[in-house]
């Protein structure tokens, strides 16, 4: 088995862009699947123009790392799904594939007469997986989607954010990512039900159902009590104390998540056993009323302390806590480095980057990062000619006529 990836044995067509469906064909790419990410011809993917840029690549010019990132691991082909030769050099792509993953606006394959409905009379076996703002189907289905969209409607900014203040978008694209992480699960569910069914089938994911999915039991309480949950910044409605307490230099996290860790808080690390008997702390109920007060002693107690003196206490009593990290501490963390949760790399143009790593971690058949993005239509020739078995003159009549 060794040496082996899990995906190696699927082809993946690529024709998202932006986000989500880039997330989930990365995942896909990066446990091995042989993913052709499909571009507009000039132009591309949208990211090759978003920021951040190294100002001067190896050829003088300026580059997109937000492309670098998320798109490694893929071969990449240029491709006028416009024109008839474009459409049928898709389709015989379809024929030798197992999963196309889109993320148009619904209704814009079929319009291009490359909708499921034509492709699974080419391949049965294919697997046709979306992701979009609202899914295929519901009353906002034609609506377009964005990231702020999905945590606007999905319910997520309503509870986030300091208490008494405004709705607040998580800090990064949260609705595009958990959508990516929602169609890469669909599709290898499709892939298993394949086995047992010999078919492919569609996956359809929303943007905005991935979100509520993530709200985990924000519905749950209103329907119990009747009450719309508030934001409570960093609190958590269910538990206290579990919540960021400032320190001498920095904010860290205790998470005292039942009795038995908030009365080792209390005897162990605040030396206040009046705490446990307190009526007003004696129960979660009540620690999550009088949470302000709890919040004053704790804080005045690691007035003292730097964030790793007072994470180095606490856990040291078997409570679980640890600091607010930012980026750049998060990057020369050893434990971080060890998980390889950033990746070095050489790529063609851009030289030396860093990318993400693969939060998955497969210790048999391990998810790695092999090959820096494509360059646009860099593999045309391969997939073309190697794939499709153009001849030199076909690829370049093709190329020619403006078809990719």
């Amino acid at each position: 088995m060794a040496g082996h990836m899990a995906l190696e044995n699927l082809t993946v067509l690529d024709l998202t862009r932006v986000l989500a469906g880039p997330f989930c064909t990365m995942m896909l790419a990066d446990m091995g699947a042989h993913v052709i990410k499909i571009e507009i011809p000039g132009s591309g993917d949208d990211t090759r123009a978003y920021p951040p840029f190294r100002e001067k690549n190896r050829n003088g010019e300026r580059e997109s790392l937000y492309f670098a990132n998320i798109n490694r691991n893929k071969k990449g082909v240029t491709l006028n799904l416009k024109t008839d030769a474009g459409k049928e050099l898709f389709k015989r792509l379809v024929e030798q594939a197992d999963i196309v993953v889109e993320n148009y606006r619904p209704g814009v394959m079929d319009k291009l007469g490359l909708g499921y409905d034509v492709l699974q009379q080419i391949n049965p076996r294919i697997i046709y997986a979306a992701v979009s703002g609202f899914g295929s189907y519901g009353p906002y289905h034609l609506r377009p989607g964005y990231d702020i969209l999905s945590q606007a409607m999905g319910g997520m900014m309503a509870i986030t954010g300091p208490q008494g203040g405004p709705p607040t978008r998580a800090g990064s694209a949260l609705g595009d990512i958990l959508g990516g992480l929602h169609v890469t699960i669909g599709i290898l569910a499709a892939i298993n039900a394949r086995t047992i069914t010999g078919k492919g089938q569609r996956v359809d994911i929303s943007l905005m159902d991935s979100v509520i999915a993530a709200t985990e039991n924000t519905a749950i309480k209103y329907l119990e009590t009747g009450q719309i949950p508030q934001r409570i910044g960093n609190r958590y409605a269910a538990v206290s104390p579990y919540d960021a307490f400032r320190c001498k230099d920095g904010v860290i996290i205790i998470a005292a998540g039942n009795q038995h860790l908030y009365e080792k808080l209390c005897n162990e690390v605040l030396h206040r056993p009046d705490m446990i008997t307190d009526p007003r702390f004696t129960d979660m109920p009540g620690r999550l009323k009088n949470q302000d007060d709890i919040q004053a002693v704790i804080e005045n107690f690691l007035k003292d302390y730097t964030m790793q003196q007072a994470t180095e206490l606490i856990l040291s009593k078997g409570i679980p806590a640890g600091p607010i990290l930012d980026i750049s501490q998060i990057l020369s963390d050893p434990h971080v480095k060890e998980r390889e949760m950033f990746v070095e790399m050489d790529h063609p143009t851009l030289g030396r980057i860093t990318v993400n790593g693969c939060a998955i971690k497969l210790m048999v058949t391990r998810p790695s990062v092999r090959t820096p993005a494509p360059a646009l239509g860099q593999d045309n020739r391969e997939i073309y000619q190697g794939m499709l078995g153009l001849t030199d003159e076909q690829y370049s009549a093709l190329h020619d006529s403006q078809v990719f």
